[in-house]
């Protein structure tokens, strides 16, 4: 290839490659005069295991397979005028990444020693390429950051309910022998407030399951609701929930217990209607963790005493 402003049949001359953008074009053509420019078939794989290079996609498009932080798998779309290999060279070791044409492409290669001469004369090279690894750098960590925020997205769902959106058993089996031993290590209480739907299958043969639901939801409201930022509401099952009350002894747990009962009593499922609650009212079983038990023998008490309130009649609260 002679000194001329263009490569192969590409429509791109040596000032339009980002890798030669304002930089001393005279000088600069010289070094390239013995770069190769290869054509690769659509579907072609670059395997280039022994040497490292510089590729400038000069026509077409080439795919780089690579990996995130994160293990996931990527494509990053090489397009006319951009470049993929750098990291190799400045690495001084072979490029082990897949590179497939997604179309058909020219590419003009740059050995290494050669892009090492560009960046020893030429301040605006070694500036571009700094300018690129940055720029690719800032898009991975903004993936990173993507994936990071949908990874969280799905721990979140996978620990709420899909329903009530309180918190559910994974999430319970996790968190409560975590707050068991912060109790123990810290030497505060905990409290748990059992609480069981009153005749909630009779509602659901009344009303039917999708009202049934409105009104599950509408009684996670009022639990959640009536809590300090510290406690935490759970779906236990069906429709069991249960309040976890950290720093929290018996006599201030039977007063949360108490403001859920009246609240249940005036929540409004009926918008249309307004009918309130009392068809479905809640029944309280509240336990405060001793120094004999362990997470399993707290929900047990809580829920003895949630069978006490419905052998006592229900709409009330136990110990």
């Amino acid at each position: 290839m002679d000194h001329v402003d263009k490569f192969g049949a590409s429509r791109y001359a040596v000032q339009d490659l980002q890798l030669f953008r304002d930089t001393d074009i005279p000088a600069v053509k010289p070094a390239l005069a013995n770069c190769e420019v290869v054509r690769v078939a659509r579907g072609e794989q670059i395997l280039d295991t022994v040497r490292a290079r510089l590729y400038i996609v000069l026509s077409g498009a080439l795919g780089v397979a690579g990996e995130t932080a994160m293990g996931d798998a990527t494509i990053d779309r090489i397009l006319p005028g951009e470049s993929a290999g750098a990291e190799s060279v400045l690495d001084d070791a072979a490029d082990l990444t897949t590179m497939t044409a997604l179309e058909d492409t020219e590419l003009l290669v740059i050995e290494s020693d050669v892009l090492w001469t560009l960046i020893d004369e030429n301040n605006g090279v070694a500036r571009n390429l700094l300018r690129l690894l940055s720029f690719r750098i800032r898009a991975a960590n903004a993936l990173l950051r993507r994936r990071q925020k949908l990874g969280q997205f799905y721990r979140e769902l996978s620990l709420n309910d899909g329903l009530t959106g309180l918190y559910n058993r994974a999430w319970l089996a996790d968190m409560l022998p975590k707050l068991v031993g912060r109790a123990r290590q810290d030497g505060t209480p905990l409290s748990l407030v059992m609480v069981d739907l009153d005749h909630f299958k009779g509602f659901n043969d009344s009303h039917g399951h999708l009202i049934g639901d409105h009104a599950l939801t509408v009684a996670a409201s009022v639990i959640k609701n009536a809590l300090r930022p510290s406690d935490f509401a759970v779906r236990y099952g069906g429709e069991e929930m249960m309040a976890l009350l950290p720093n929290t002894g018996l006599p201030a747990a039977l007063m949360v217990a108490e403001r859920l009962c009246t609240r249940m009593r005036d929540a409004v499922v009926f918008t249309d209607m307004r009918q309130p609650l009392p068809h479905i009212t809640g029944s309280f079983g509240v336990a405060a963790l001793r120094p004999d038990q362990d997470e399993l023998k707290l929900i047990e008490a809580a829920d003895a005493a949630l069978y006490r309130a419905k052998e006592a009649g229900r709409n009330r609260i136990c110990t």
